[in-house]
């Protein structure tokens, strides 16, 4: 027996008129049909749908919106990150955004966000285009189908082609996202690059969970073990934090949004959206095998004159996407739930070769590192950067904090102290010196360090305080040379190590003095404490 077809949920609610064209929830062949029929891509050797997001291959952070009204005025962390729009703008551009797809078809899609129920948020998504469409499809959690058709908490709006006018909408430019959290809605205009629907729904979560559950919201990806302990990885770009956490050995939960409850960590999404860039079945066999039908990839190339993706070119951007369900990992945890953390690793490429590889940080120094969120650029990442470049990102994802970082870092201290959970900072930068003198810490002892954590292996009494970072740092660990613990006993030259050691530690204080205004005194003063 066929299943019942589906009834288009009622959009009045958005000014959307009844003659509307719309496309509701639509399954994943069914939208790759629409997307071919329209143009939108064409079909990888794979399977995988590849697809081109125009102008945009990446978020565009100066254009990324909060309305300032009651609800947020007094809240929100005002400044480069979050940046004011009025109640009227958003009004005027949603009149103008609806009134623009009234004579347009339409895709719209219900899903959720949250995998733990007792903190879920039901979402619908409303794209331009069926490869947006399929894309939240594979980002968000896909709801049963009896749970469909309810008007949702929070409505998406993404329309590639709608453009703003600056002049009159209060934009900066024609592309736009914007946040309402009083009318629970996002726009998206003039960009279809689908990461500002995902981080959309972050910076969402972001703001109520630790406001309102007192839930800490985390960008870091998380695994569990056969004994059922959680691992948390937090990391920028380049420090390592997909390859870390993808282990054989143990159960994926997530790989970049997680909140950590009252006595669960789970996942937000329902899916992966990983970098392709020199993408490898050797290297990152996981994300490799996910990339077939159903799985969306976003401006790739071919090698010439066939379907068959060149991961290596990056004509387009180096930031190269696929975009599919966690089901299509092998070993990912379904639902996506686990227990409170055992274990939680900061992730950090120093390229100035000076912090220990692995050291154990007490409460204080992990709300301190926490906030820093530091990590460096190297020689040749960026266009201009000649020498390695600090970089801080507090939380490990400032540019989708809506509050204070002091708001999270005090939420991760009272769940670490009651959870009694260990805290580790891992260098998987350099080590013998600074970048272009020193070697990048081999990838096998810093498997080893993980190891050694996650078992318990390094649960003893035989660690010493590093003289700069007041870190602990242990004096053994298997299957790593006793050496290599100590970065200081790698450098030739002693009096140069220090110098830069102190130089990365005066740093670290300056980067935090910059967070004080908006700190609580109390915090502020503790952590300074440990430069």
């Amino acid at each position: 027996m066929s299943k019942k077809k589906l009834q288009t949920p009622d959009l009045g609610y958005l000014n959307l008129g009844e003659n509307i064209a719309v496309k509701y929830q639509l399954s994943p062949m069914e939208l790759i049909d629409e997307a071919l029929l329209n143009k939108e891509g064409m079909l990888a050797s794979s399977g995988a749908l590849a697809i081109d997001t125009g102008k945009f291959t990446g978020r565009s952070p100066k254009d990324k919106f909060i309305v300032c009204d009651d609800v947020t005025e007094d809240t929100v962390w005002w400044g480069d990150i979050n940046i004011k729009i009025s109640p009227a703008k958003f009004d005027q551009l949603f009149k103008k955004m609806t009134s623009y797809l009234n004579d347009k078809k339409i895709y719209v899609r219900d899903c959720s966000a949250c995998a733990n129920p007792d903190y879920s948020i039901s979402i619908r998504v409303i794209t331009e285009t069926a490869y947006q469409n399929l894309f939240a499809n594979n980002l968000f959690i896909r709801p049963e189908r009896d749970d469909l058709g309810i008007t949702p908490e929070w409505t998406i709006i993404a329309a590639p082609s709608f453009l703003a006018d600056p002049t009159t909408d209060g934009t900066r430019q024609e592309n736009f996202s914007v946040i309402n959290f009083t009318k629970k809605m996002i726009l998206i205009g003039g960009t279809g690059y689908t990461g500002e629907i995902k981080k959309g729904i972050f910076s969402v979560l972001n703001f109520i969970l630790p406001l309102y559950k007192n839930t800490l919201s985390m960008h870091c990806s998380a695994n569990v073990g056969k004994d059922g302990d959680t691992a948390i990885f937090f990391g920028l770009s380049g420090t390592g934090k997909t390859t870390l956490s993808a282990d054989p050995e143990r159960r994926l939960i997530g790989d970049d949004e997680h909140g950590w409850g009252k006595d669960s960590v789970f996942n937000f999404e329902g899916g992966c959206y990983a970098k392709c860039v020199d993408l490898t079945q050797e290297k990152e066999p996981q994300i490799y095998n996910a990339i077939k039908f159903g799985a969306l990839l976003e401006n790739i190339n071919f090698f010439p004159r066939t379907k068959d993706v060149d991961y290596a070119n990056i004509d387009k951007t180096e930031n190269t996407r696929v975009a599919y369900p966690i089901n299509f990992i092998e070993n990912a945890i379904l639902p996506s739930i686990s227990g409170v953390p055992k274990n939680i690793f900061f992730l950090t490429a120093d390229a100035f070769g000076v912090l220990p590889p692995i050291s154990k940080l007490n409460v204080e120094q992990a709300m301190f590192h926490f906030m820093s969120g530091y990590t460096a650029k190297v020689a040749g990442t960026e266009a201009g950067i000649t020498e390695p470049q600090l970089t801080f990102s507090a939380c490990f994802g400032k540019a989708f904090l809506p509050l204070h970082p002091s708001k999270y870092a005090e939420l991760l201290g009272e769940k670490l102290r009651a959870h009694q959970v260990n805290v580790w900072l891992v260098n998987t930068g350099w080590s013998g010196g600074a970048y272009g003198i020193g070697k990048r810490i081999k990838l096998s002892y810093t498997r080893a360090m993980i190891t050694a954590a996650l078992s318990g292996n390094l649960d003893h009494q035989h660690y010493k305080k590093h003289h700069v970072f007041n870190l602990m740092i242990p004096l053994h660990c298997f299957n790593v040379p006793d050496e290599i613990l100590d970065p200081s006993k790698t450098w030739n030259n002693q009096e140069e190590y220090f110098i830069k050691a102190y130089e990365l530690n005066n740093a670290f204080e300056e980067n935090f003095r910059q967070l004080e205004q908006a700190t609580h005194s109390k915090l502020y003063e503790e952590a300074l404490k440990l430069c």
